[in-house]
């Protein structure tokens, strides 16, 4: 197992703190809807009789399914103010979210239109269909792009995710670009809004290339830039723990990347058939001018493959992202609770964060607690605490309920609380700690479970 030397270890940083801007953020979004919604207030006159409601109700169904795709499309562009200070997990709840109702509106904005036509025309709803998607301008980019975004609806539904692997979720999200673009052109020939209108076209073009250059420069350019300056190879892979493993990766003035301890990097080895998939893996330990850690446990194809990197292979990094860091604490004691390899990015905190810091680490067994020997060695020089929460003999589990962390943590409302492990377990915790007094803004966690 990898050791830490205590008298390299990196000083407690500073705390300071910083106001999320995701009050902001969501104002702006509420404001581009409203302005949407206007477009259709000023381009409409009186709305008379069922086909005039019917369709209505799908111009603006359609309007805001537009909005929203260029929403859904620029939360994809890992935007660091988003990324790093509002939270990865909160965008990526955003997200999905927004996918949600871009598909919703999309279904009304079909419906009603058709069902709008189809009363004008006085003509069965198949009928209509068929005519507007083969004699309507664009219609069938439109029709390819609308079926993509329902694939990729489909394949986000938490009930998909859990019985396909990462990989086929990664790339069949990825065809929300093309989805897009396919559906972004009968926007502008069919819609009543843009027709004849060059102010209300030039602010649709603005909002969509706005977004594309989003994407372009933070998920293309920037990485490329990123990779080409800092040559980052895999140095070599220490086993930590059953199934657990450890990865150096080597790199230059890897200090000009602002890494911080509770961040991650969206890596891709570019080796032993890894290369086309990119997955997010915490640092384990503070960034050094030359190196950087990660620890993985192996929990799919892509994760498992981690033990074979051999050294030398190319590393491909998106980062860093993440807002579990020191900036979000408050007060001067800290309590860092994990489970399993969720004390990876705790395990730097550990390390970093200034003044009083426990760490509770749940694990099955005392075999499964990984990077077990650098947790002491950092407890004893900084003179902090580490407790483990293990199974019974029986395999009873142990009691962390309201109740017992009050107990063993005297003055816990008073306590900055990170959490970092599966789903399930950060979710019980965080009632917990909540049950024991401990206000929402001193506890800080992020989750990707959508």
């Amino acid at each position: 197992m990898t050791t830490v030397d205590a008298r390299r270890a990196a000083p407690p940083v500073p705390v300071t703190a910083r106001r999320s801007p995701a009050g902001p953020v969501l104002a702006v979004l509420w404001a581009g809807a409203a302005a949407v919604l206007a477009l259709w207030w000023a381009d409409t006159g009186s709305v008379v009789g069922t086909a005039g409601r019917l369709t209505g109700a799908g111009r603006i169904a359609g309007l805001l399914c537009g909005y929203a795709c260029a929403v859904l499309v620029g939360l994809m562009a890992r935007v660091p103010l988003l990324e790093r200070r509002i939270g990865s997990d909160r965008v990526a709840r955003w997200h999905a979210m927004a996918g949600r109702y871009t598909v919703c509106l999309l279904i009304a904005h079909i419906v009603l239109i058709l069902a709008g036509y189809a009363a004008q025309d006085q003509a069965s709803l198949r009928h209509e269909a068929v005519t507007v998607v083969l004699d309507y301008p664009d219609m069938l980019k439109a029709t390819a792009g609308t079926l993509i975004l329902f694939a990729v609806g489909i394949t986000s539904a938490r009930a998909v995710r859990r019985r396909t692997s990462h990989e086929f979720w990664y790339y069949v999200h990825l065809l929300t670009y093309a989805a897009v673009f396919l559906a972004f052109f009968h926007q502008l020939t069919l819609g009543n809004e843009f027709n004849g209108k060059p102010v209300a076209t030039a602010l649709w073009y603005a909002l969509y290339l706005g977004v594309a250059a989003l994407v372009l420069w933070f998920r293309i350019l920037a990485p490329v830039r990123l990779n080409r300056r800092h040559r980052l190879r895999v140095e070599s892979v220490h086993r930590e723990a059953p199934g657990v493993y450890s990865v150096v990766v080597r790199g230059r003035y890897l200090d000009e990347l602002g890494a911080r301890p509770g961040q991650f990097f969206r890596w891709r080895f570019l080796g032993e058939g890894m290369g086309w998939t990119s997955t997010p893996y915490s640092l384990s330990a503070p960034a050094r001018p030359d190196a950087l850690r990660i620890t993985v446990k192996a929990l799919g194809d892509h994760s498992a493959a981690v033990a074979l990197l051999r050294p030398g292979t190319r590393v491909w990094a998106e980062g860093p992202y993440g807002a579990l860091t020191a900036d979000r604490a408050t007060a001067h004691r800290t309590l860092l609770i994990a489970a399993g390899v969720g004390v990876t990015p705790l395990r730097a905190l550990f390390e970093t964060l200034p003044g009083e810091v426990t760490l509770l680490y749940r694990a099955r067994r005392s075999e499964d607690l990984a990077l077990g020997q650098e947790l002491e060695a950092i407890a004893r020089w900084r003179g902090a605490q580490v407790l483990y929460a293990l199974n019974g003999p029986g395999g009873e589990r142990p009691d962390i309920s309201a109740r017992a962390l009050r107990a063993t943590f005297p003055g816990l409302p008073g306590h900055d609380v990170y959490i970092c492990g599966p789903h399930g377990f950060a979710r019980d915790v965080y009632e917990a700690l909540r049950s024991a007094g401990v206000p929402d803004r001193r506890i800080h966690h992020e989750s990707f479970e959508l």
